[in-house]
């Protein structure tokens, strides 16, 4: 069975701009993966305008940032995975997360497998729904 997700924009805050949000089987990656008050990726910077989303995934494995802690990521670390396609799955492995996400009884998110089908059409349909950039 594969893994679904959900690519959701948040409205810009009086902190940050909009931001992405990953929903896999209904969960929040960033929460999950850094905390309460943790934020990710800049919806400028990983749905920019002509040209491919970072999130896109492709024979050649890379890793991309999905979120970092309150306090920044360079002061605690990033939530990071490496995203690679193989055949008809995209594959999210080898996670790292925040040092401060990782108190006891938290682990890493587990390695996902979602539909190529499926992932390709998330991220074609989040970069087509631009509304987040009436507030930019």
């Amino acid at each position: 069975m594969f893994d679904r997700l959900e690519i959701t924009v948040l409205p810009p805050g009086p902190r940050f701009p909009a931001q992405l949000r990953f929903w896999v089987n209904g969960e929040d990656l960033v929460d999950m993966g850094v905390g309460e008050g943790g934020r990710g990726p800049y919806a400028a910077d990983a749905l920019p305008v002509g040209r491919p989303s970072p999130l896109r995934a492709s024979g050649e494995a890379r890793r991309l940032e999905l979120g970092e802690p309150d306090c920044t990521g360079g002061c605690c670390g990033f939530l990071t995975v490496v995203v690679q396609r193989c055949g008809g799955i995209v594959r999210w492995s080898d996670w790292a997360v925040p040092w401060v996400a990782l108190t006891p009884g938290r682990h890493p998110p587990p390695e996902l497998h979602f539909d190529a089908g499926q992932y390709d059409a998330e991220v074609v349909r989040a970069e087509a729904d631009r509304w987040w950039q009436v507030y930019a």
